[in-house]
């Protein structure tokens, strides 16, 4: 065993770094922190390649004195606390004076700051300095963080791409921003402005810089308050949801944290009107005495231990609901759809009139569209025109046999099928929401909305092909404004989505103009458009494809919830119109859509020989 040594000055801040400093954005996310906690009114940051090439943070706070400069660079050096009570009254979002340290440890460092007397400024990296020479500085601190983890090659293979890297220092300094309205941020990439907010304390304002004037505008005030807890902040207006719960932010004291019983609180004082998958956009600042929090327990400090959290999670569900009950505009713009599981137990027809597949198939809601198998003429099946003796009808002695047989069928668009999937039928009534028709001596029940989002799935289906050409010019071209993430990420996809008709043209300030529609996106549906963009950006991977299938089985659902009155004949075009479809006996989501009961089953029904 090799004999127990102490670890260099630099070794220690090196490893404290893997902790602290994760990416760029925690350099951002630190050097910022410590701004604040200087009273900045202002703060200026820049950054280029990511921020791996160069990082800066200008403040006007307090600065650092001349004599304390050095010490600000060494491990557990702070201003913030000074005793073991000062650790559970913690009121500044640093506190273990380690973000300077960590920062040299593992880039080249330059700090120019200014007292009140005269400026000074030096240079740190890996655990030396440079010597403290006299600079010109305005009041406030300077830090530029260049070459970041130079020193550290093993870290760069772990970064992800620079747009994520870019969007990463946005989140950071939209939840500072969000935290501290008072606080000017200015935030550039190179010589693009992603962020500028005016820091006179109006957190809506703040809320339209990131987000947005028209949904900034919509957002609604919330309260609450409890002798341990108050409650302030933002949320959004029923309409303005998002596929993503990234757009909730939780301040304690002003400091930004994730927690997830806070989130699920959030999500039930809205009860059944916020859209499955959906989730609102909010801020929420929640005012404690420090005693009540504990935020010593990780690293980055994204973590607290919250006392009475239980208390703190049913006043924000009660605020939210009272804020919800007490709104007088009807809510709107929900995609109302019932997710509940389903499972449906189903007869595959064979194109063969009286034959059917023993085969059985479970279906639910999660399951990718099913494909209809052929069935052969030698396969192993059930003739219903010959009475049976078994009881068991369905499970026969040749059940094996007939999977097997059915796995290495041709699946239908074969070109040995014929394309007439369903005998013609003959619509006789309807009783509640199915039809019951006839065809070839046989009884046939259809669920029509199961039939309605077939017939609208392949239409749209259709329309998402040619949707680069089929296109329907607008009077007036929709604008939507977007987060400043969100815009970063699009303006690298806008010529992908061309492929599902959406010719997005950037328009400045986070906002986009759309000049034309595809004809699957109805002319008054501008809000849907919205929630397209948002589900490609916040998918695990950008994925066409897939888009495109959710897109048409989404508007599928959208058209065929609409009421609609039907007269005989239009319900027997939607038996004729069934019979050219995709798959006319599953819906997309693998619901059936049509039960058929042979004449020789009803004989039997009714015990006739």
């Amino acid at each position: 065993m090799e004999k127990i040594h102490e670890l260099s000055a630099n070794l220690t801040n090196q490893i404290a770094a893997g902790e602290v400093i994760e990416r760029p954005a925690s350099v951002v996310k630190e050097l910022c922190e410590n701004s604040l906690d200087a009273g900045a009114k202002e703060i200026r940051i820049s950054f280029t390649d990511g921020g791996l090439n160069q990082i800066t943070v200008q403040d006007d706070g307090s600065g650092i004195p001349a004599d304390q400069l050095v010490l600000a660079f060494t491990r557990h050096a702070t201003s913030k606390i000074a005793t073991e009570r000062d650790l559970f009254h913690i009121q500044t979002l640093g506190f273990r004076g380690e973000a300077l340290a960590s920062i040299a440890a593992v880039s080249h460092v330059r700090i120019q700051t200014n007292a009140g007397k005269t400026g000074v400024g030096a240079d740190f990296t890996a655990g030396e300095h440079s010597e403290i020479m006299p600079a010109a500085s305005p009041l406030g601190t300077k830090i530029t963080v260049t070459d970041l983890f130079y020193n550290t090659p093993a870290r760069l293979k772990y970064l992800k791409s620079q747009r994520t890297e870019i969007i990463k220092i946005v989140d950071v300094v939209n939840r500072l921003a969000l935290g501290y309205p008072k606080t000017a941020f200015i935030l550039t990439n190179g010589q693009r402005v992603l962020l500028k907010t005016a820091g006179n304390g109006d957190l809506q304002q703040t809320c339209a810089q990131i987000y947005g004037v028209k949904l900034a505008s919509r957002m609604l005030p919330l309260h609450g308050k409890s002798p341990d807890f108050e409650i302030t902040g933002l949320l959004s207006d029923l309409a303005d949801t998002r596929s993503s719960r990234s757009y909730i932010t939780f301040l304690l004291n002003g400091r930004y944290v994730h927690n997830y019983q806070l989130t699920q609180a959030l999500i039930a004082g809205f009860g059944n009107q916020l859209a499955p998958r959906r989730y609102p956009i909010a801020v929420i600042n929640i005012k404690l005495d420090p005693l009540l929090v504990d935020v010593n327990v990780h690293p980055t400090k994204r973590e607290v231990r919250l006392s009475k959290e239980d208390q703190l999670a049913k006043l924000l569900t009660d605020s939210v609901a009272d804020l919800l009950a007490n709104k007088a505009e009807p809510q709107a713009g929900l995609l109302s759809t019932d997710q509940s599981s389903q499972q449906a137990d189903q007869l595959a027809f064979s194109l063969n009139q009286n034959l059917v597949d023993t085969s059985r198939q479970v279906f639910n809601e999660q399951q990718p569209e099913y494909e209809q198998p052929a069935v052969s003429e030698t396969s192993a099946v059930i003739d219903l025109s010959q009475p049976r003796s078994d009881e068991h009808y369905l499970i026969t002695e040749t059940w094996d046999q007939n999977v097997r047989l059915q796995q290495q069928l041709t699946p239908f668009g074969s070109e040995t099928i014929t394309t007439q999937k369903l005998p013609d039928l003959l619509f006789l009534g309807k009783l509640n929401s199915y039809l019951v028709a006839s065809g070839e001596n046989d009884l046939y029940l259809l669920d029509l909305p199961a039939l309605l989002r077939r017939l609208a799935y392949d239409r749209v289906w259709q329309q998402l092909q040619a949707s680069q050409k089929n296109q329907q010019g607008l009077l007036s071209p929709w604008t939507i404004t977007l987060p400043n993430t969100d815009a970063a990420t699009l303006n690298e996809h806008l010529t992908a989505l061309q492929e599902i008709g959406l010719f997005l043209e950037n328009f400045g300030q986070n906002a986009f103009i759309l000049q034309s529609i595809p004809l699957w996106l109805h002319d008054n549906d501008e809000q849907r458009l919205q929630e397209i963009i948002d589900l490609y950006l916040h998918a695990a991977k950008q994925d066409l494809p897939a888009l495109k299938k959710l897109l048409a089985s989404q508007t599928a659902k959208r058209t065929a919830s609409r009421t609609v009155s039907y007269h005989a004949a239009d319900y027997q075009q939607l038996l004729t119109d069934l019979q050219t479809a995709s798959d006319p006996y599953y819906d997309a989501e693998g619901k059936p859509i049509i039960v058929k009961i042979s004449a020789n089953r009803l004989a039997q029904m009714f015990k006739k020989d």
